[in-house]
C-alpha cells in the first residue's frame, strides 16, 4: 500500500511572528536602556568625583594640559622671570587682568590695582588656594608681596559671552537644550561646592545682578562653568550666629533676594549698620534667573523650564527658610535631566522598530 506523504502543519508559525518581535522589541528596549544607564553613569561619576581632584596633585602643586608630572605653584621669583605679559584684558575695581606666557602656554595674570583694596585681593587669593577643585580655575602661582595672581588661561572667557561662542559655526552642535541644561547643572554643582566647602558655608556675594554674576564663572574648552573670582566670599557660620551682609551699599532690584534689600521702605535712609544679615540662601533665590539665561531659546529648553518649573518656585520662596538647599536643586536638575534623556531616546527606538 502506498504511502502518503506526511506534511507537517505549521500553524504555530502566524502565532511565533508576533512573538519574534516582542522579544526584538525587548531586546532593543533592554539595549536602550543598558546604553542610557552607561552614559549617565559616566556622566554622575564626573560629576561626583573628588571634588578636590586636580590631576591628582598634592596640595601647592598643580598640572594641566598634556603635562604629566605636578609642578609646584610659581613663586614670585618664578613668575618674575618665567612669565611674559602679553596683553590687557580686563580690569575691575580690584585687579587687572593679562594674557600672558608661561613656558609657551597661555596663562592669565592677575595684578591689583587699587591699594585700598589689598583685603579682598588676599582674600580672592586665600580662597583660591583653598577650595581647589573641578569647580574653581586652576591656581598656577602667585607673588603676595606684588599681589599677583597666575591662573589658567581659558580661551572662551567668561559666560557672559555663553550666546555669542554658540552661534560660532564650530560650536553651533553645542547649542542644544541638553547642552545648555548640562552647564546650568555645572552652575548649580559650584553653589553646591560653596555651601559646602571645606571652609564652611561660602556666599557668592559679587552677584547683585546677572552680567555680575556670569562675569565670576569661566566656560571651559570642553564646555564646562569654572567658578573664577573669589574675591567676595563671605563665611555662614550658623552655630556661632555668624550671617554677612554682602557689601555696604543699599542693594536693590528683583535679581538680588528680597533679605538682601532695604526693609524699611523709602522714608528711612539706608544705614549700613541697621541692615540686617542674611545666609546663603540669597544664592538660590538667584538660581532660575541664571538658569533661565543659561537654557536660552533653543528647541526644547521651553520643555526643560516646564519640568524645572517646581523646583524654581521653591527658589523663589520669600522666606529663605523655605528654599531648598543647593544639594536639592541639583538633585532636582540632574532627575530632569535623566527624564528628558529617556523621553527623548524612546521614540527613535520605536521608529527603529
Amino acid at each position: 500500500m502506498e504511502k502518503k506523504p506526511h506534511f507537517v502543519r505549521r500553524e504555530f508559525l502566524p502565532r511565533d511572528v508576533p512573538s519574534i518581535s516582542l522579544a526584538l522589541l525587548l531586546a532593543a528596549v533592554l539595549l536602550l536602556n543598558a546604553l542610557l544607564y552607561l552614559y549617565l553613569n559616566k556622566f554622575y561619576t564626573s560629576l561626583g568625583r573628588v571634588e578636590t581632584d586636580r590631576g591628582l596633585c598634592p596640595f601647592g602643586h598643580f598640572k594641566f594640559g598634556a603635562v604629566k608630572n605636578c609642578s609646584p605653584w610659581l613663586s614670585c621669583e618664578a613668575i618674575n622671570r618665567e612669565v611674559r605679559k602679553l596683553k590687557c584684558v580686563g580690569e575691575g575695581a580690584v585687579k587687572k587682568v593679562f594674557l600672558s606666557e608661561w613656558k609657551e602656554k597661555k596663562v592669565v595674570l592677575s595684578q591689583l590695582t587699587n591699594s585700598e583694596l589689598k583685603e579682598d585681593f588676599l582674600h580672592g587669593l586665600k580662597m583660591l588656594k583653598a577650595l581647589q577643585s573641578k569647580h574653581v580655575v586652576r591656581l598656577l602661582g602667585y607673588c603676595e608681596q606684588q599681589f599677583t595672581i597666575l591662573t589658567e588661561y581659558h580661551p572662551l572667557g567668561s559666560l557672559r559671552g555663553l550666546n555669542e561662542t554658540l552661534h560660532i559655526p564650530k560650536y553651533k552642535g553645542m547649542n542644544t537644550w541638553h547642552r545648555r541644561l548640562m552647564l546650568a547643572i555645572d552652575y548649580v554643582s559650584v553653589i553646591r561646592y560653596l555651601h559646602s566647602s571645606p571652609l564652611g558655608t561660602l556666599v557668592m556675594c559679587d552677584s547683585n545682578d546677572l552680567d555680575k554674576v556670569l562675569s565670576q564663572y569661566l566656560l571651559t574648552s570642553d564646555f564646562h562653568v569654572l567658578v573664577n573670582d573669589l574675591d567676595a566670599l563671605p563665611l555662614v557660620n550658623r552655630s556661632a550666629g555668624r550671617l554677612v551682609k554682602c557689601g555696604h551699599r543699599e542693594l536693590r532690584g528683583e535679581f538680588v533676594a528680597p533679605e538682601q534689600r532695604w526693609p524699611y521702605g523709602e522714608d528711612v535712609p539706608f544705614q549700613d549698620d541697621l541692615m540686617p544679615p542674611y545666609d546663603e540662601k540669597t544664592d538660590i533665590w538667584k538660581i532660575p534667573d541664571v538658569s533661565n539665561f543659561f537654557l536660552g531659546h533653543v528647541e526644547g529648553s521651553d520643555i526643560v523650564r516646564l519640568h524645572l518649573f517646581d523646583i524654581h518656585a521653591a527658589c523663589k520662596k520669600k522666606d529663605p527658610a523655605e528654599r531648598p538647599s543647593a544639594q536639592e536643586v541639583l538633585d532636582t536638575y540632574r532627575k530632569v535631566l535623566t527624564l528628558l534623556i529617556r523621553e527623548a531616546a524612546m521614540p527613535g527606538t520605536r521608529e527603529m522598530l
